[in-house]
């Protein structure tokens, strides 16, 4: 009887400090996670800032309005054929056909306008219709013929790099142009064409980036607030579902090529009207800086999932990375190491920190 009488005074014993400790742990680790969340979520605006203050004290002219408008025209394209990725990449697809749709577009403005003698309302819904096309071709390949999305778009790539060099057997396109049957093309760009890249509203903002903000929101509002958008979404994470929910997936998928294509198609005319000739090296890197642009915007707001504001985002923060290190004079060839460290940094921020607590 003794030892029961212990045994019950034992297992009445207050347990109140023993719950103590997971009480704390359990109150830490909503702590933790809510400050690695907030640490993803504004990581690239304040390294965004951090660079600015940087560059501003080493070189006070990059806080120019002159400056800081050259870099949002310098990333204008990229942000605007990134815009094209994104909307793929949303469907559950990849273009990378959109660096030499914009490069061919380039061509196409020049030939029209030099050769063919085109003005700029013949030459734009020319080369904009062209770009359409192109995504088309991207889409049937994809949803009749089921490539997959990486090699149908590759191939493209190819395809229109060596296209795009036929007509004028490899030659640049400027006034004054021989032909490959040897006549000579003297048309010249139409002055309100040329206006496109180069002209600026009130004198202050270039119209290339009045393009980007223009593009930025309406595809941002298409995709963030309407119903296609939510299926565009929808598509990338589950096709199958999305069918069998009633969504039309093919249409989708066949809109969100064309509207890829469209996009680098307008990207290549800005970049014709900048420089006022069809150079063959015109968007050698194009491809890959909207892609890194693109996937950059994933971490803005840590969203982790391709977001039109966040691939905008993610092209100015490259863009004055790269005017910041030209104005410091460093070398040319370290810009390609410098965006792939950046990308590396974004990816690693917004998926790393996601796996654990800090």
């Amino acid at each position: 009887m003794a030892r029961a009488r212990q045994a019950r005074r034992v297992t009445e014993a207050p347990t109140a400090p023993a719950a103590a400790l997971p009480a704390q742990v359990t109150d830490a680790a909503p702590r933790r996670v809510a400050v690695a969340r907030l640490i993803r979520q504004s990581a690239l605006f304040v390294l965004l800032a951090i660079l600015g203050v940087g560059f501003t004290l080493a070189e006070p002219a990059f806080i120019n309005i002159a400056n800081l408008m050259s870099v949002l025209q310098s990333v204008s394209v990229v942000a605007i054929l990134g815009a094209g990725v994104t909307v793929t990449l949303a469907v559950g697809g990849f273009d990378l056909s959109i660096g030499a749709v914009a490069a061919s577009s380039v061509m196409a403005a020049s030939y029209a306008m030099v050769v063919w003698r085109f003005d700029a309302l013949a030459t734009v819904p020319l080369v904009l219709a062209l770009g359409a096309c192109v995504g088309l071709v991207n889409a049937l390949l994809i949803i009749r013929l089921r490539i997959p999305d990486l090699l149908a778009t590759l191939a493209m790539n190819f395809l229109l790099t060596g296209l795009q060099l036929i007509p004028t057997a490899g030659r640049s396109i400027a006034t004054g142009l021989i032909l490959p049957s040897g006549d000579s093309a003297n048309g010249v760009f139409d002055p309100s064409f040329l206006a496109i890249g180069r002209s600026r509203l009130g004198g202050v903002l270039p119209l290339p980036v009045l393009l980007m903000l223009a593009v930025a929101v309406a595809l941002h509002v298409l995709t963030e607030h309407t119903r296609f958008g939510r299926l565009f979404y929808a598509i990338g994470g589950n096709e199958t579902a999305a069918r069998l929910a009633g969504g039309p997936t093919r249409a989708l998928r066949l809109a969100a090529y064309v509207i890829s294509g469209s996009l680098a198609s307008l990207g290549g005319l800005v970049v014709a009207a900048r420089v006022g000739r069809g150079d063959v090296s015109s968007g050698a890197s194009l491809l890959l800086d909207a892609v890194a642009a693109s996937l950059i915007g994933f971490a803005v707001l840590d969203r982790r999932h391709p977001n039109v504001l966040g691939t905008v985002v993610g092209a100015i923060f490259v863009g004055v990375l790269l005017n910041g290190l030209t104005m410091l004079n460093a070398p040319y060839y370290t810009q390609d190491f410098v965006k792939g460290a950046v990308l590396v940094g974004a990816l690693s921020i917004t998926y790393g920190l996601g796996r654990r607590p800090i």
